[in-house]
């Protein structure tokens, strides 16, 4: 019997000469568009030096509504050390949780994580006007 299919085996014999590549192109451009839209997402492990800050000058109400950060990143509000319990002490206080603003300044040497901590507190203390202080960079000429 493997001798009389001749006619038969050739015809579908040359049904599989060529290779379809359509396929094999279409994941290949699906890949590349993969790979380029993820590649600078995966940026990590950089040094970052953020930019000096040219803005506006921020007038403060009082001085008892500004949160400290010193450059050891102990956290003081108005003239009280508050490092420990920074969450407890914005929680209770009559003027944050009346008038819901405050300013944070922080040390350029300071810990972004002690910053960020004391954001934190802030909001979760229902503060909604949060401002940072910062030294205005003088013009460049």
């Amino acid at each position: 019997m493997g001798l009389s299919a001749g006619s038969k085996s050739s015809a579908s014999a040359s049904g599989f000469r060529d290779i379809n590549v359509t396929p094999l192109v279409d994941v290949m451009l699906v890949l590349l568009i993969v790979f380029m839209v993820t590649a600078p997402l995966l940026v990590t492990g950089l040094e970052i030096k953020l930019p000096e800050v040219q803005a506006t000058n921020t007038p403060i109400k009082d001085a008892k509504l500004i949160v400290s950060v010193t450059k050891d990143n102990r956290i003081f509000f108005g003239e009280s050390d508050v490092t420990d319990t920074i969450e407890n002490a914005l929680l209770t206080n009559a003027r944050v949780q009346a008038e819901h603003e405050l300013y944070i300044r922080a040390d350029t040497e300071s810990r972004y994580g002690v910053v960020a901590r004391a954001v934190a507190a802030a909001r979760s203390a229902g503060v909604t006007s949060l401002n940072l202080l910062v030294d205005l960079e003088e013009a460049k000429k």
